[in-house]
């Protein structure tokens, strides 16, 4: 008797915490890989740093607009933030100042801690340089402290406008961050130092409101999706609020799918930002040919799976490649699964409803996420290859917990109904963001 052929296969390593998954799956079955884009990483980070202030974007160079008198306030985004590496370009940054004449004592750093947590000490350092940090004041943004805000005004969608006091007396602002995909404003960076980044708790509250539809059990604005803002009533109130601030300046890199900054873009706040935005849609938006039975994603690897919160946003992208009543396999460690804590504690909840209710009396960003992925569980189901450990606690937030991936597909094969599924990978989870083109 004649021995059969075995189908081809083909061979994957995703990234997983500090190491990686590799499986294989029927070549057959591979419908399509979401891969972004290769991009060089940045040769020299200093010259580039230079340039950017020298020849910006719809802007004077950054010398010529600053005078000896100055204060200057300068919004940093914290530590959740690391991967934009601003210690690597503060430097260059604060010797521009220097050189317009302005002296260390003017300069304040400003954390954009928005609603998080404040940052350590040493956390600090690794942000800023350990010689910036020395040298220049640098100050932990408190949503919280009441006393330290403006009230500037209202916007035209009636959300109460009061920044930190710092910035709003400082005579010039400059904007530091990084600009991603972001699965409520379209992009990170730009405007998002100022709101949530500088900005009183009230502020923020009113105006992430925006990214809930109008009622109660309507679910999430439509509009307020990754790459999108045009549109986008989340956005487009904070580019309101940011224009209270009036900031002077801003330098924003793009990382490219290895987490290297590939460019820096400085100059007016609004163009320069909108045109990191492009290079993004550029790298990272992938047209796929249609939606799969089962998509694979992995996070990245740590940190970009270093608990399900930071993993909501693999399954923001994942949830867009997947067929109604499909099945998403997340490949993520979350060594720390319960961090933080102020997002965990929203699976405490009962139901979606109960957290939508609660999150329309008192909105945060750790519960709006938590309500995202009940969301993206509700269209399909979701798997998470993942420690043993983070079973108990991904089964409560209406997960299937699996701790290998032969597991995993055997799960998602029996889920999705079919021996002979369509399947999407996605190495870089957390940053591609797969786009439906039927003409492919």
């Amino acid at each position: 008797m004649g021995v059969e052929a075995a189908l081809p296969t083909r061979r994957f390593q995703l990234k997983y915490g500090t190491g990686e998954v590799a499986f294989d799956l029927p070549a057959s079955q591979v419908y399509f890989e979401v891969m972004g884009r290769d991009y060089p990483p940045i040769a020299d980070i200093s010259k580039a740093a230079r340039a950017a202030m020298e020849q910006p974007i719809d802007a004077p160079p950054l010398r010529e607009l600053l005078k000896p008198a100055d204060r200057v306030a300068i919004a940093v985004s914290d530590i959740t933030r690391g991967w934009q590496r601003m210690d690597l370009i503060l430097p260059h940054l604060v010797e521009t100042i220097n050189f317009a004449g302005v002296p260390d004592k003017n300069i304040t750093i400003l954390l954009a801690v928005g609603g998080h947590r404040l940052n350590s000490r040493e956390e600090i350092a690794q942000l800023c340089g350990r010689e910036v940090a020395e040298r220049i004041k640098v100050v932990n943004h408190d949503a919280h402290d009441l006393q330290n805000m403006v009230y500037l005004g209202k916007t035209s969608r009636g959300t109460e406008v009061s920044l930190n006091r710092i910035a709003v007396e400082a005579d010039k602002l400059i904007l530091t961050g990084g600009i991603v995909y972001h699965y409520m404003v379209g992009y990170g960076g730009g405007r998002k130092s100022v709101i949530p980044g500088i900005s009183s708790i009230k502020t923020i509250q009113q105006n992430h409101l925006w990214a809930l539809g109008p009622t109660l059990g309507s679910g999430a604005n439509p509009n307020s999706i990754s790459g999108k803002t045009r549109g986008n009533e989340c956005h487009e109130d904070m580019m309101e609020v940011a224009g209270f601030a009036q900031p002077d300046f801003i330098l924003n890199v793009v990382p490219n799918p290895a987490g290297e900054i590939a460019a820096i873009f400085g100059g007016n706040w609004i163009s320069a930002w909108q045109e990191g935005a492009k290079l993004i849609d550029q790298i990272y938006a992938s047209p796929i040919p249609g939606k799969a039975d089962i998509v694979i994603a992995s996070a990245g690897g740590f940190p970009r799976d270093i608990n399900l919160y930071q993993a909501g946003k693999t399954m923001d992208n994942a949830y867009w490649a997947v067929k109604d009543g499909g099945a998403v396999i997340i490949i993520a460690e979350c060594r720390d699964i319960l961090e933080p804590l102020e997002f965990s504690e929203w699976f405490e909840y009962q139901s979606k409803l109960e957290i939508e209710r609660a999150l329309r009396q008192n909105f945060t960003i750790p519960g709006w996420v938590a309500w995202k992925e009940l969301e993206c569980t509700g269209r399909a189901s979701c798997i998470f290859m993942t420690r043993p450990e983070n079973s108990n606690f991904l089964r409560k937030a209406n997960m299937i917990p699996t701790t290998g991936m032969d597991e995993a597909l055997a799960v998602a094969y029996r889920l999705c109904g079919s021996n002979d599924p369509s399947i999407t990978i996605m190495p870089h989870g957390a940053n591609t963001l797969p786009i439906l083109n039927q003409t492919l």
